[in-house]
């Protein structure tokens, strides 16, 4: 794993993630579906986030401009005082390999390379040399306890292997925003259960803000907040069952 200092000092703790009044909407068969209306959240360094709610209601679009895949329709995303939306497409994928992990529930991984060359990606694309690319994709699958799977193509891995591989990948640039859209969601409950306790484990270890989409009780239950997507705004999410409004 990349060294970046990334250790989490209380000096460090304060907000570092806003965005506000983000929208978001498409368009189907020439309608205009609203989806994201006027969005607002405050994120601290460290801090865990959980959205959770049925399908459709916009969860993964939030995720993907959290990210910055997407762009939105209006709004601001403002990461440590700069609006990252006001980057170019170069500058705002230099943002993106350098200070987001990104794990999905289909993990896209390359069967045909090994553990270790799919977790290597990150690093060889931000051109870092191979040697370092490899010390670093090393370090991470050992610590995510793929020590014995390095060589191993990831085709021939089990789900729950493919998944720390994909979280290996996630974290080998040592991001300090991890985003997760339904980690667990293709694996059985003991492999679940391992991936929930590695994402928190990893959140305390390098300090990272994670924020998770997930329909998974249990998974939401280790954040230190829950949220959900209503008529397009986020709002809290308490007791996985009574809604209250506000961030």
């Amino acid at each position: 794993m990349v060294d970046s200092g990334n250790n989490c000092k209380k000096s460090d703790q304060g907000r570092f993630l806003s965005v506000q009044g983000l929208c978001k909407s498409f368009n189907n068969r020439g309608s205009c579906i609203d989806i994201l209306k006027r969005v607002n959240l405050d994120l601290n360094a460290g801090e865990t986030l959980a959205i959770v709610g049925a399908s459709g209601i916009g969860k993964s679009t939030l995720l993907y401009l959290l990210g910055a895949l997407d762009r939105p329709d209006s709004g601001t995303y403002l990461f440590q005082g700069e609006d990252i939306f006001l980057f170019d497409n170069t500058r705002l994928a230099q943002f993106r390999n350098g200070s987001i992990g990104f794990i999905f529930q289909f993990h896209y991984l390359l069967p045909e390379f090994s553990a270790l060359e799919n977790a290597m990606m990150p690093a060889l694309i931000k051109g870092l040399g191979k040697q370092k690319a490899r010390d670093a994709a090393e370090a991470i699958l050992v610590r995510v306890g793929l020590k014995d799977r390095l060589n191993f193509r990831v085709g021939k891995l089990s789900g729950g292997e493919q998944q720390r591989v994909a979280l290996a990948r996630a974290l080998v640039l040592n991001p300090v925003i991890l985003l997760a859209d339904e980690p667990s969601g293709n694996l059985d409950k003991e492999s679940s259960e391992r991936v929930h306790s590695l994402l928190m484990e990893l959140n305390k270890e390098f300090c990272m803000t994670l924020v998770v989409v997930t329909h998974n009780v249990e998974l939401a239950s280790y954040m230190s907040r829950s949220m959900t997507i209503i008529d397009g705004q986020l709002v809290k999410f308490g007791d996985y069952g009574s809604k209250d409004q506000g961030n």
